[in-house]
């Protein structure tokens, strides 16, 4: 569900440079590309990487159908001996990626795409869409979380999201960053994450009296049952009236599960309310809360000592509130010439931020110690560093600016074979598992990158190998 069955899911520059590479008969040599992003989106310190699942869903499953090569056809732009290549194309690359769930950092390649230059090319849109779209979704998911505390954060956005695919798509993501649950049912079913819903306040005017509907809403789900408070007014009203419910329920052995505020000054409501279920002696029943929410406001009413337990978060959960999208970007880093020799391509642009870093590459993560993330190193794929002896670290951007790290006690590799000759070659873990990974990763990075507001900025370097090239080709550009 969570991505394109046709290969027209693609911008149409994609498919004029695909027939332009055919005529000029360089379609079928090999070519390397990476996808990465050059900043972390809500001025955070981290990105987490997902959508890996559904991007090599896509590529498995990439081809023409006959409607496509029609609808090709009626744009009078491509030829017909085109039009029957495009018939018969599948994706038949190899494709090395971080593993869904892990925390990455502008500048590091996070998937690398080697295939036939047209194949490269028509790739391009679609994996971004899926990629940057789903890190996007999870990352905030994941300040969020941070924020309210772990399984604290119910996933609200269905019916504020960019259409159905996004409502779906960002459901899954989110709960990859840390949402305990969604309100989202199709996406219960299809993922497997689990649901929560209770009322809105259309069950309590439909209804003679407030506490008349909070009766009738406990008989029939006594299990699980979050009265919403506010319809009238929370504290003379709503409370009360939940109050006299859940003392009900106690009596027959059962248990108030929550009440909701959704309206008003959460946090004075919800010491007062608090201090109402304490006093009646409904300790466990716990006090949600919903109504605009994200991680600054949570921040701010923790801070304050709201006394809220569970968060429920749709919009600017689901629009990804102040980053309207990932920047991450598909650029060339190696291409086969006419003799089949690999050569390094790299974009030298008039703005250093647009630079790029030629050739094959792979990323490693260092620790320190205290088995904190101390650095990522970015060097060509087949120059592993000496880290026993220290590494000099150059910045990706500004040529002059070293670094060097010593004191690493571990490593490990980031860039992983995922896909080859166009099948999948890893097992595609469960989405709790991608969860639970997302997790320990976010664990790792000091707590210092992780925070709000101003996080420490986690260092990224180029490897020595890989600087000199880079050097090199700049120069004779």
């Amino acid at each position: 569900m969570s991505y394109p069955k046709s290969a027209l899911a693609t911008d149409y520059y994609q498919l004029t440079m695909m027939a332009g590479y055919y005529s000029a008969r360089i379609n079928q040599r090999k070519a390397c590309f990476d996808l990465f992003f050059r900043s972390n989106p809500f001025e955070g310190g981290y990105t987490l990487a997902v959508g890996l699942e559904d991007a090599l869903k896509y590529l498995e499953s990439l081809c023409f159908s006959n409607d496509d090569i029609a609808y090709l056809a009626s744009l009078k732009q491509f030829d017909d001996k085109f039009l029957r290549y495009l018939e018969t194309l599948r994706f038949t690359g190899d494709v090395d990626a971080v593993l869904e769930g892990t925390v990455v950092f502008p500048q590091e390649p996070v998937l690398r795409v080697t295939a036939p230059l047209d194949q490269c090319q028509l790739v391009e849109s679609t994996l971004l869409n899926i990629i940057n779209f789903q890190s996007l979704i999870a990352t905030k998911a994941a300040r969020i979380c941070a924020e309210a505390g772990v399984d604290n954060v119910l996933e609200f956005g269905l019916r504020r999201a960019q259409g159905q695919d996004g409502a779906l798509t960002a459901s899954k993501a989110a709960y990859i960053g840390g949402c305990a649950a969604t309100s989202n049912t199709q996406a219960g079913k299809i993922y497997g994450i689990p649901v929560k819903g209770t009322h809105a306040h259309s069950w309590v005017t439909a209804f003679d009296n407030e506490l008349t509907a909070f009766r009738k809403f406990v008989e029939i789900f006594p299990q699980n049952s979050v009265l919403l408070i506010d319809t009238f007014d929370t504290l003379t009203s709503g409370a009360p009236n939940a109050i006299t419910a859940g003392l009900e329920m106690k009596k027959r052995g059962e248990r108030l599960a929550g009440v909701r505020l959704d309206s008003g000054d959460l946090m004075f409501l919800s010491v007062k309310v608090r201090e109402a279920l304490d006093q009646a002696g409904l300790f466990e029943t716990k006090i949600y809360c919903s109504n605009e929410l994200d991680e600054g406001i949570i921040h701010d009413l923790k801070n304050q000592g709201a006394r809220i337990d569970v968060y429920g978060v749709g919009t600017r959960l689901i629009s990804a509130f102040g980053e309207p999208a990932l920047a991450g970007v598909y650029k060339m880093a190696a291409c086969e010439d006419g003799s089949g020799e690999w050569k390094m391509k790299l974009k030298k642009s008039e703005g250093l931020t647009k630079a790029t870093l030629p050739g094959f590459k792979q990323v490693w993560r260092m620790f320190n110690g205290d088995d904190e993330m101390m650095a990522d190193l970015i060097e060509l794929d087949d120059k592993e560093p000496d880290f026993s002896r220290g590494v000099t670290g150059t910045h990706p951007v500004v040529e002059r600016m070293e670094k060097i790290y010593d004191g690493i006690k571990k490593t490990y590799a980031l860039i992983n074979p995922v896909m080859r000759s166009g099948r999948t070659v890893i097992d595609i873990p469960s989405l709790s598992a991608t969860r639970a990974r997302a997790r320990a990763q976010l664990e790792l990075l000091h707590p210092t990158s992780r925070r709000l507001l101003n996080p420490h900025i986690y260092k990224v370097s180029v490897g020595p190998h890989l600087s000199a090239i880079t050097r090199q080709l700049r120069k004779n550009l």
